[in-house]
Parts: C-alpha cells; structure tokens; sequence
C-alpha cells in the first residue's frame, strides 16, 4: 500500500507535517517556505506576521532601498556659529547630524546634540568650535544589505552612516532607527508627536514655500488648505493619490509632480507612505 503523500498549502509546497520532519532533520528551509509557514501555519496576529516578515526581508534589503536621500539631509555646515547649529537641533529635533566642509560630499564627521547642548548656557559657548565636537562618520556603500548593517551598528555602537555611491559621492544617510522600522514598521518619537498636524508650513526650498502633509491628509482638506482642486473621488487621502499617480508605493526621496505641486516622500516603508513634502510649481 503506497504512503500517502503529506498534504500541501499550494502547487508544490510541502504540507505542515512535512516541513516539521525536515526542520528535525536539520535540512534548511528557503526563505519561500519560511513565509509560506509564516502567513499560513502560524497563529498569528497581522501586526506579528508583518513584523515576522520585515526581518525576513532585511537580510534581502539594500542600503540604498531605505537610506534618506541626499536632498533630504539635514546637515550643518563646519562654518555655523554656535547659535545657528543650536537652532537647526531645535527645530529639526534630531540627535546627530552630518557636518559638512564645501559641499554635501565632504562629510567631516557626526555631531551628536548632547555634544554641543553641554554648553548651552555657559560662557564657554562662544569659545566653542563644532570641529573639536566631531566624532567620526561611519561610511558605507548603497549596496550593502541591512542585516549586515545592523551587526555593523551593534559592534561599533554607532547609530547613523553615510551612504556613498559607486563613485563616491554621498548619496544619502541611514541610521540604525530606519533599520529598526524595516522590521517594526514607523517608529514615532515624542518630537513626531508634536509635528503631528496634517499640514503645516516647513519654510523656503529653493526659493518656494515648502510643506511638510500627512500622508494621511484627507484630498478635501488639503484642497481647502491650498485652495486647489485636486481629483478626490477616487482617494480619500494625499498619500493614496501619490500612490496612483506613481503607479506604486514610492521610495523615500521619489518625487512627482501633478495638480500643480511637487510631491516629495519624506517617510515611508515598505508597507505605506507617512510624510511628503509639497511645493507648488508656480504661485
């Protein structure tokens, strides 16, 4: 009498019992099969299963997939007064910063806040040069995947790199926070909490009038705020019309231009948009 065959969830795929036997065997499983067992054989949650996933898929993740663009930095300049420096942590609301020589390719080193706001106050402040208070910046290729990057982090204990292209320019910075979001999902800090309206006014970019909107804005009341008519029949949020206007869920730093604004994506993960940055194309 022919064994019967273990039961399969699809074309191909071995059945629960099977892949059980085969672990027992030390005979590894492909990443295919880990999240075939994840999404169908386990009991568990979406928030869980999701989470599951993100790390399977950070060891297949690349550095220039998830990295703040290079437009998209925020950096001080080796040249800044004390004040100016102190001014930009305030409103950015970060912890460390890239500092730059002549331009955005000559990184000289990470300036950590608590470095600098040790002085906020004392008369030594003015005697301050942000140089001595640089420590070195950790540089690493687009190319790299992010698991690697995470046993990077957590040996050096450093929590923010530089991304450098091909030629070796910079391309744009990756810290161990957007790392961490690849397997969590958005990670949302106190100063996120107070920048929490829907849209509000980020001052000038090249020369135009910039926005920082939710993605979740609602189309009627952005189009309220702007006085604009963007089509809303269709989508209910900003995040959702970008979405189909790029045909796909974007990449932080992708930009579009439609309705009359450019559209910038300041956050987003694998799984949604968060933040754009919104300029009109002509007043």
């Amino acid at each position: 009498m022919n064994e019967k065959p273990p039961s399969t969830t699809g074309p191909g795929t071995p059945g629960l019992v099977a892949r059980i036997r085969r672990a027992f065997r030390g005979e590894p499983w492909s990443r295919d099969e880990i999240q075939t067992f994840i999404e169908s054989e386990v009991e568990l949650d979406a928030e869980e299963k999701s989470m599951l996933t993100g790390v399977l898929e950070v060891s297949a993740t690349q550095v220039r997939d998830v990295m703040v663009p290079r437009s998209q930095m925020v950096v001080i300049d080796i040249d800044d007064e004390f004040d100016e420096t102190l001014n930009m942590i305030i409103e950015s609301g970060h912890s460390r910063f890239p500092v730059i020589g002549e331009d955005r390719d000559e990184v000289l080193g990470i300036l950590l806040a608590k470095d600098l706001l040790r002085y906020f106050g004392q008369d030594a402040a003015s005697e301050v040069t942000i140089r001595k208070l640089l420590r070195p910046a950790s540089v690493i290729p687009e190319s790299k995947r992010l698991n690697a990057l995470l046993k990077e982090f957590r040996a050096s204990h450093n929590h923010m790199a530089i991304v450098v292209d091909e030629y070796g320019g910079v391309a744009g910075l990756l810290t161990i926070e957007d790392v961490l979001e690849e397997i969590v999902g958005e990670i949302e800090d106190e100063h996120d909490d107070e920048e929490a309206e829907f849209i509000r006014a980020d001052g000038d970019r090249n020369g135009r009038p910039s926005f920082a909107v939710r993605a979740l804005t609602r189309v009627e009341d952005f189009n309220d705020y702007f006085e604009c008519e963007l089509e809303d029949e269709e989508y209910d949020t900003v995040g959702g019309l970008v979405m189909h206007e790029l045909g796909r869920l974007p990449r932080r730093g992708e930009k579009i231009e439609f309705g009359g604004f450019e559209f910038a994506v300041i956050k987003a993960d694998k799984r949604r948009i968060d933040a754009l940055q919104v300029q009109r194309l002509s007043d």
